[in-house]
């Protein structure tokens, strides 16, 4: 690894991805662990004892795994911060994350709270968009969808027609006893939140 990719900024996830995986931050029972060296040493055991398996899954090297499992490095640079949060927070507690989601995906759904311009498109006619603020549950049937999407990989583009839909569905057409035909879409997610 060069001076150049260490100092290069980790790419950052989408508003909706990244209220995606807060949502199942919050369902968590124990707090994950913060520390460079305690989420080296949970990540080490996840990646069964392996430091060249650990040090190829965050783009490090073998030496720098074990200079932070033995204490002689404290503070990543923010490339490794970002990429041991993420990897922690991916592997931390996965049955209580996979009850929270299947609990949403079936019987729950979610709620979603948005702060976004939407714009809308009804039998042809169109009326102007604005920025509104919107707190609305999620059906489980697009609970289960956006759970999908994010576990299969979907990027935020792909998220944003689904998200618009479960929120036209639930908030603009009441489930479907009004506005029929309404779509609306959603463009300049200034903040977006999920609970399950």
């Amino acid at each position: 690894m060069t001076i150049d990719d260490s100092q290069q900024l980790a790419p950052r996830r989408g508003k909706i991805l990244e209220a995606l995986a807060q949502a199942e931050r919050k369902v968590f029972t124990r707090p994950a662990p913060k520390s460079a060296k305690a989420q080296m040493e949970f990540l080490y055991t996840r990646a069964k004892r392996s430091t060249k398996a650990l040090a190829e899954r965050l783009g490090v090297s073998t030496r720098t795994v074990q200079r932070y499992r033995a204490g002689q490095l404290t503070i990543p640079q923010k490339r490794l911060h970002a990429a041991l949060v993420e990897e922690t927070e991916s592997e931390w507690q996965p049955q209580v994350k996979a009850r929270a989601r299947e609990q949403a995906a079936t019987s729950t759904g979610m709620m979603v709270r948005v702060v976004a311009h939407f714009g809308f498109t009804a039998n042809g006619s169109s009326d102007d968009g604005r920025e509104r603020t919107i707190l609305t549950p999620i059906s489980p049937t697009y609970a289960a969808q956006i759970l999908q999407l994010q576990e299969a990989g979907a990027t935020e583009h792909e998220l944003h027609p689904v998200v618009a839909e479960a929120i036209t569905e639930s908030y603009f057409t009441e489930w479907g006893t009004r506005a029929k035909g309404l779509r609306a879409d959603l463009t300049d997610v200034r903040s977006i939140e999920f609970e399950f």
